[in-house]
Formats: structure tokens, C-alpha cells, sequence
């Protein structure tokens, strides 16, 4: 437990910031979840449009640091190629 004034500031302060890097994270999950249902469902035109909102979401959180830059790259780049291969 902390014990110093200055301690128990960080304590609150990375409580404050869990919250805030939690709700990112469940934001992010929740477009590319709709992204997934999409491509389940068949829809190139619902997923492409789902895919175009989820890149800005993605990419918003790796400049936040809830996710890594080459990691939602990835995610990106994947998602798409799984889109363009519904119409194939």
C-alpha cells in the first residue's frame, strides 16, 4: 500500500488512466468486432464501410499506446485483405 503523499497521487493517477486506457481498448475491440460480423455475414459493402470506420479507431489507439504502431498496422492490413476477399 502507499504510504507516501506522492505515491498515493501515482495510485490515484494510474487508476485515472486504467479507466481511460480500458474504455480505448473496449472501443477498439467493439469496431473490429463489427468488422468481423460483417465478413462472417458476406457483406462486402457493410464490411468495407465497417472497415473504414474501424481504421481511424484502430490507428487513434496506437497513437494512445493501447496498442503498438506495427501491431495495429497489422490488424489493419488484415482486416482489408479479409474484406477484399469476400468479393473473390
Amino acid at each position: 500500500m502507499a504510504n507516501t503523499v506522492s505515491a498515493k497521487k501515482m495510485t490515484r493517477k494510474i487508476a485515472k488512466r486504467t479507466a481511460i486506457n480500458r474504455s480505448r481498448t473496449s472501443r477498439m475491440r467493439t469496431f473490429v468486432r463489427k468488422v468481423e460480423e460483417a465478413i462472417a455475414s458476406g457483406d462486402q459493402n457493410n464490411a468495407l464501410a465497417a472497415l473504414r470506420a474501424a481504421e481511424p479507431e484502430i490507428m487513434r489507439a496506437a497513437q494512445h499506446g493501447i496498442v503498438h504502431k506495427n501491431n495495429a498496422s497489422r490488424k489493419v492490413s488484415r482486416l482489408a485483405a479479409r474484406v477484399k476477399a469476400i468479393a473473390a
